[in-house]
């Protein structure tokens, strides 16, 4: 697991800072119903994307477990954030219009509780909004050379991821929570060289290169041209899941 309080200082950096987060919030946003007015957003981390959840018409409470992101993120959302686990959230049950969960699911062995307890603070009506199949984001690109050479690998793993979104979905599904469309955004100057894949292999960073197989990964790595070029930027996926009005 990435400790997220040495991560903060670096955080948005490394990951497209405000390009990307702009990204992210409109594809976010793009699935809010009209009638959202209320929206928590889980693991907020330094709050770049949910400040820009917020509206006229929305308030937005930020929640995260790690305090070194949750400080960084009270300085964008003054009064707006709380340190709590996605998994207890400090919230009524149904007392919130929307529930947005952005590089969360990946990380966890189950993305059950987390489900759960956001189907239970959502309203009739509410919707959940999450991604999904994170790590598969960078290999998306039909034929791309680091698509082909990662797939047995990846593959092999699929099953075990806990965004898979297959799983979310069936999850989603046992809480009253059905898709209500979907959406994307691009991770900004995510594109990685092959060197630095290796890297995050070598780390055991990589839930689909554990040790037993890190050979093979860098055989396959290190076969691929233009080592130091990096390959496109991924493509994050969003689904977002709605649970059903009173009386339907």
């Amino acid at each position: 697991m990435i400790d997220y309080d040495a991560e903060a200082a670096d955080y948005d950096r490394t990951r497209g800072g405000e390009p990307r987060a702009a990204a992210a919030a409109r594809a976010v946003t793009a699935l809010f119903p009209a009638s959202v007015r209320t929206v928590v957003d889980v693991a907020c981390g330094t709050g770049i994307v949910t400040t820009r959840l917020a509206g006229s018409r929305r308030t937005v409470l930020g929640i995260d477990r790690t305090p070194a992101m949750l400080s960084r993120a009270a300085t964008r959302l003054p009064g707006g954030v709380a340190r709590a686990d996605a998994t207890a959230l400090p919230l009524k049950a149904a007392s919130v219009d929307a529930v947005v969960v952005i590089w969360l699911l990946h990380l966890l062995p189950d993305a059950a509780p987390v489900i759960a307890e956001a189907a239970r603070v959502l309203r009739p009506g509410g919707v959940l909004i999450t991604t999904v199949d994170k790590d598969e984001a960078p290999f998306a690109r039909p034929g791309g050379d680091l698509a082909v050479a990662t797939e047995p690998f990846r593959t092999r793993h699929a099953a075990r991821r806990a965004d898979n979104a297959d799983r979310v979905l069936a999850l989603a599904a046992e809480h009253g929570l059905h898709p209500a469309g979907e959406s994307a955004f691009r991770g900004v100057g995510q594109g990685r060289t092959p060197a630095r894949w290796l890297a995050a292999a070598e780390a055991n960073r990589l839930k689909w290169a554990p040790p037993a197989e890190l050979e093979a990964v860098r055989a396959a790595l290190t076969a691929l041209p233009e080592q130091d070029s990096p390959r496109p930027d991924p493509t994050y996926r969003l689904l977002a899941l709605r649970a059903r009005t009173t009386g339907r």
